[in-house]
């Protein structure tokens, strides 16, 4: 051991390949592994001190972990941050070079059955080259629990008996998983052939689950979007293997830094926990805690599940991991299983796919547009709108429904218990609403509020309160934070419950006169049977203004727990159904935190979007066809309009000039023409030599005006 006077000897990393970073097996192994430092699972773990994953010297650990390189399954993607370089490659000769410049190579044929055929050949060539390879190379294939899957039972008299590697000669493959099985047998006996060149290993693999969901993950995204119930294949009584990936990636790590002796590795938690199990505690746990059990044949027509998933969820196996509990040094993420470790597994989905609740509570004067505007920022956030009107009745209801099947069916004194209850309750609500002129007291509503926002939906998407709480005194009761005995606390600044409370806060402005102005512009049918009449506006006005004064409102709640009011000026807002003031809270609001558009709901947005493109394209030819005709008809009126008037002017020139030349001809004929006759006849008579000149002279002498 050096002392402390010596250098620490420098770690050197080893180059990992890992096939399909890009893939829910790839990503999280390679991540991981990238954090490993070479030789630390052979350490003792040290409890909250995860050497492979955690140090406080980030560089050494830089230094000393081991370099990921690998293919993409899809290339336009770009480079992941763990990996130090991408592979990309022509064909397999270039592949190869990679291939022998790394320590070990990992290939999963988990995700990708296409993968096997390149995992068989780069093992193989591995092998026919041992007397070139210089340094030794670790080879692990990941494989499936699915090649065990049709395996006959250890004792037919026993079945609970679980398979462990000592038995894996006799495994026996699901008939679609025979090709993995091949795969298997062939790295194994590569492996023998020089294992100082060549160490190779399989690592059979339950169906992973963790980060941001693989198999599993239509479980989870159903029960987020508040799916009714969880569907559950079959009767749900099959046991299927389960490992975090996680911890998958441990167990490679371990092979990685110890070559163990064992070829043939099983990878799985330590439950044995059936379909039924994993999807109830789901659906306890993110969703409504209900099942429906579904007909393989109908599970088969989900677009969410596709075959090769669809038989892994159906195996019935049980398996134990002995080798890697024996012989492993591994800091478990999930060693109980997935059913143990719910919420820690639900809060890493959560977190990796960015799933976090947006609460918010738009408050203001009565007709300000609350419910309105509400109503549009949950459409587009996926939020769920909490009305306290609906919250009252839909909460009514279920008390009545809880009484009426008490009534109507035997129950177990647990359940008589629960209706009583209920009974007892309404019962003080009735009493509540003899005493209050029909009206509900708030120790009711806030009773039912703070349940409807402590439930998973709530919990899970998040929720937008509309015009609640009215008063400082409903704030600091709805959203007062309890023990854990239920006793709640003295109230205060800092004194609230965070699962509840809203982090944006949205105050509608508006003056008295404005208001009265839209309510008196609304249609009599709408304004008809609501609270909207004037004088029922009147007396609301009256009464928010009077819990709202300039030194006490419930925003001063708000702004004393640092949750700042965003107010909004809606006399401002001139757009149809309050559009800038809902785009004006999109932005306070930021970016959404749920699922986008699903592959699906993109494909109906395109169409729908070719569909309105086809459908302007096809007005506009028609528009313009329409302009182009009228246009062409308008000349023609035009032209044929022009003629006309032309033809009219050259008549009414004409006649002009026939007038005008009227009394020229009659002084021509009476005073020139008979002259000139007769000095023409003269002419004709004489000859003379020049009769153009004889007939000017004659003019000349014989003029009627010089006679």
């Amino acid at each position: 051991m050096a002392s402390a006077d010596e250098p620490a000897e420098k770690i050197r990393s080893k180059k990992i390949f890992l096939n399909h970073l890009d893939s829910f097996q790839g990503k999280n192994i390679g991540k991981y592994l990238s954090r490993c430092v070479v030789g630390a699972s052979l350490e003792e773990v040290e409890e909250e001190d995860d050497r492979s994953i955690r140090s406080s010297q980030p560089d050494r650990i830089r230094e000393g972990c081991y370099e990921i390189v690998g293919t993409l399954k899809d290339r336009e993607k770009p480079k992941p941050d763990f990996a130090k370089e991408i592979i990309t490659f022509e064909n397999k000769d270039q592949l190869y070079e990679y291939l022998v410049e790394c320590d070990i190579i990992i290939y999963d044929i988990t995700e990708d059955p296409d993968q096997i055929d390149e995992a068989v050949w780069a093992v193989s060539e591995l092998n026919s080259d041992l007397e070139k390879i210089e340094k030794s190379k670790i080879f692990i294939l990941i494989s499936t629990c699915m090649t065990w899957a049709k395996s006959k039972p250890l004792d037919p008299e026993d079945p609970e008996i679980p398979f462990t590697e000592d038995d894996y000669r006799r495994r026996k493959p699901h008939p679609n998983f025979k090709e993995h099985i091949s795969a298997e047998k062939t790295v194994i006996k590569l492996g023998k052939t020089n294992k100082s060149k060549l160490v190779t290993y399989v690592v059979c693999s339950g169906l992973t689950y963790g980060a941001e969901e693989n198999i599993f993950h239509y479980l989870f995204k159903s029960a987020w979007h508040n799916a009714p119930q969880l569907q559950c294949f079959g009767d749900g009584k099959n046991i299927v293997p389960t490992i975090h990936i996680k911890d998958l990636a441990a167990i490679i790590q371990n092979i990685a830094d110890a070559k163990p002796k064992v070829r043939y590795i099983i990878a799985k938690d330590e439950a044995q926990s059936t379909l039924e199990d994993i999807v109830k505690v789901v659906s306890q746990n993110l969703g409504s805690g209900k099942l429906k059990y579904i007909t393989k044949e109908e599970a088969l027509l989900s677009k969410d599940i596709e075959q090769a998933d669809f038989d892994m969820l159906l195996v019935n196996l049980r398996m134990d991991a002995v080798f890697v509990k024996e012989s492993m040094r591994i800091n478990w993420v999930s060693e109980a299983g997935m059913v143990e470790n719910i919420n820690n597994i639900i809060k890493e989905f959560k977190d990796t796919r960015s799933l976090q609740p947006l609460r918010a509570v738009v408050l203001g004067p009565p007709a300000s547009g609350k419910t309105n505007v509400t109503k549009q920022l949950c459409e587009i956030f996926k939020l769920h709108h909490i009305l306290i009107k609906d919250v009252i009745e839909e909460e009514l209801e279920s008390l009545k429904a809880k009484t009426r099947r008490t009534s109507e069916e035997d129950t177990e004194e647990e359940g008589d218990n629960s209706a009583q209850e209920a009974q007892d309750l309404l019962d003080q609500i009735n009493e509540s609403k003899e005493n209050n002129n029909g009206r509900i007291e708030d120790q009711f509503i806030i009773r039912f509020l703070r349940d409807r926002l402590k439930a998973m939906r709530c919990q899970n998407q998040g929720f937008i309160l509309d015009g609640y709480p009215k008063t400082i005194a409903q704030a600091r009761e709805l959203f007062i934070n309890e023990d854990e005995d239920g006793e709640e606390t003295e109230g205060g600044a800092g004194n609230y419950n965070k699962q509840i409370m809203p982090e944006f806060v949205i105050c509608l402005e508006a003056n008295d006169e404005f208001l009265k102005n839209r309510v008196m512009n609304l249609p009599e049918s709408v304004v008809s049977g609501t609270h909207n009449t004037e004088k029922e506006l009147l007396r609301r006005l009256a009464e928010y203004r009077a819990l709202n004064t300039d030194d006490e409102t419930v925003l001063n709640y708000f702004d004393e727990l640092e949750f700042h009011p965003e107010k909004i000026d809606v006399t401002k807002d001139t757009s149809e159904m309050m559009k800038d003031t809902v785009e004006r809270i999109k932005k306070i609001f930021g970016a959404p935190r749920n699922y986008g558009p699903t592959p699906e709901e993109l494909e109906e947005m395109k169409k729908v979007e070719e569909e309105l493109r086809e459908k302007r394209e096809t007005e506009e030819k028609e528009e313009k066809s329409k302009r182009e005709g009228e246009e062409l008809q308008e000349r023609r009126r035009r032209q044929e309009e022009w003629s006309q008037r032309l033809n009219e002017v050259k008549r009414e020139e004409y006649e002009l000039l026939e007038a005008q030349s009227i009394p020229l001809r009659n002084y021509l004929m009476k005073h020139v023409m008979p002259t000139l006759t007769q000095g023409l006849i003269d002419c004709c008579k004489t000859r003379p030599e020049d009769p153009i000149d004889y007939l000017a002279e004659y003019l000349f002498q014989h003029n009627p005006q010089i006679d």
